[in-house]
């Protein structure tokens, strides 16, 4: 460039910044949070997409999980209402509402506002995108509402270090978790990680307490922990029965009781899922619409 004069150094230049400002990334656009009540995040391109209707149940359809429904309500609803309150990981069996009780709280505590307007945004990160989670919650951070973030099935293999992203996005780092956010997780593991993972982790280690220390206290960063347990037969029982009744499905106690027992007899599990696999088989053999 020593040998450009004044005006071809001035363009070789020009072409330079314009290459590094092609090479830089986009900032990410702010999305307008009036257009949709919910949004999943893609952590690929740091877009979030609106979900006009969410595959969701009414909250009373949820049956056999009272105690941990009446304790998350009351967790989402002080956060609604501007109080503190606990990120939650919701653990257990498979089957048994726990994504669809977060999803039911959701809409449930948006439908009491009185101006008809939504009090909380639904943000739904995946599992794979976890290590984009910080950048989502910067990108929340600044805005006016507030967020319940939640991640379905979420856990860890042996040779994954992205739960390292998830785990300073719950302590916050040196500027504390935003007060407009709050972050469900469903999980099938207490621990988030098998249990093999954890023992081997303890028995090749020097100091065995220490290694596994930094996976296993992932979970302590969950301030509520809530079990789902397998139900009973009286508690698939209520179920069906509620479901029956919500969508007046002219069937007899007669019929419908040992029918929908066979039907969880022949998938070897009852739980909600099953419960509401059977009665989709039931309503469409009753010409019934399930619309809710």
């Amino acid at each position: 460039m020593t040998n450009l004069n004044a005006p071809e150094a001035a363009t070789v230049l020009e072409r330079i910044a314009n290459a590094l400002e092609r090479m830089a990334p986009a900032a990410p656009v702010t999305p307008d949070f009036t257009v949709a009540d919910a949004f999943v995040w893609n952590g690929a391109n740091e877009h979030l997409k609106p979900i006009a209707n969410v595959n969701r149940v009414d909250l009373k359809l949820l049956q056999g999980i009272d105690q941990v429904r009446d304790i998350l309500l009351a967790n989402t609803l002080q956060f609604a209402q501007g109080y503190a309150a606990n990120n939650a990981l919701l653990w257990g069996a498979r089957g048994m509402g726990k994504s669809s009780l977060v999803k039911a709280i959701h809409a449930h505590i948006n439908a009491q506002t009185a101006d008809g307007h939504s009090v909380l945004k639904f943000i739904e990160i995946h599992r794979e995108d976890i290590e984009t989670l910080p950048a989502l919650m910067n990108l929340l951070a600044v805005q006016d509402q507030k967020f319940l973030l939640f991640c379905d099935d979420l856990s860890f293999d042996s040779d994954d270090t992205s739960y390292k992203a998830l785990k300073a996005a719950l302590d916050g780092g040196i500027e504390g978790r935003p007060e407009n956010l709050l972050l469900y997780a469903t999980s099938n593991r207490r621990h988030l990680m098998p249990r093999d993972m954890i023992e081997n982790e303890r028995s090749t280690a020097i100091n065995p307490s220490e290694a596994v220390e930094e996976k296993v206290s992932l979970s302590d960063r969950f301030g509520l922990w809530l079990g789902f347990h397998k139900c009973s037969q009286d508690e698939y029982l209520l179920m069906v029965g509620q479901y029956i009744a919500y969508f007046s499905i002219p069937v007899e106690e007669a019929e419908w009781r040992p029918d929908s027992l066979e039907w969880a007899t022949t998938r070897g599990y009852r739980s909600g899922r099953t419960a509401w696999q059977y009665i989709q088989d039931l309503a469409g053999r009753k010409k019934v619409a399930l619309k809710h």
